[in-house]
């Protein structure tokens, strides 16, 4: 079984979002809403979060909270994942509002072989990682986390599979990034950048 963990912050975490506060709210609480139509599609899923809006919205969708410890995401993370079963375990950012279950699955095959399954972010970043047990998770995110994720692995005696997943890679910090992904994106992020006017 399939359980996935998605660490949410708020619209706080979305800075570089040009628009102003309410527009940037409503663009993060879709593309969260996006991302786990698809996990809870998949498996058990766990939002770890104290946004009020973010803990509705998982509940209305059938993800299960967790409340979120502070400092950082690498702490959220490791809170919801201790809170996962023994099996597979599968970490997805917040602002991947492309994915969709095939996605998730196809990364979680990467840990069923028994390997530590990563997608990487542009930037060197990680957005999504699949774990094939919760005991392996170490909270190593921010820049260039991808690297050190890979290290880890292999200092666990794991291989690292770099996974090319567009639809996962293509993360969203800016408004440029929602609207060079758009039409995949999910129908809540296309309905909400529609609202915007900035579609």
């Amino acid at each position: 079984m399939i359980e996935i963990v998605v660490p949410f912050r708020g619209e706080s975490d979305k800075r570089r979002l040009d628009a102003p506060d309410a527009v940037r709210a409503e663009l993060a609480l879709a593309m969260l809403g996006d991302v786990l139509a698809a996990c809870v599609a998949t498996g058990r899923t766990l939002v770890v979060t104290n946004h009020a809006p973010a803990r509705g919205l998982a509940e209305e969708l059938g993800a299960e909270t967790v409340a979120d410890p502070g400092g950082g995401q690498g702490p959220a993370v490791a809170a919801g994942v201790a809170r996962a079963g023994s099996g597979i375990v599968v970490v997805v950012n917040a602002d991947v509002p492309c994915v969709v279950p095939q996605d998730l699955r196809t990364l979680a095959g990467t840990a069923e072989l028994g390997a530590l399954g990563l997608v990487e972010a542009a930037d060197g970043t990680t957005n999504a990682l699949a774990l094939p047990e919760a005991g392996l998770f170490e909270p190593l995110y921010g820049g260039r986390s991808a690297d050190r994720f890979r290290e880890h692995a292999r200092s666990r005696g794991l291989t690292a599979v770099a996974a090319a997943i567009p639809n996962l890679s293509d993360d969203v910090d800016t408004i440029a990034d929602l609207q060079r992904v758009s039409l995949r994106a999910g129908p809540r992020t296309q309905s909400a950048l529609a609202a915007a006017g900035t579609r």
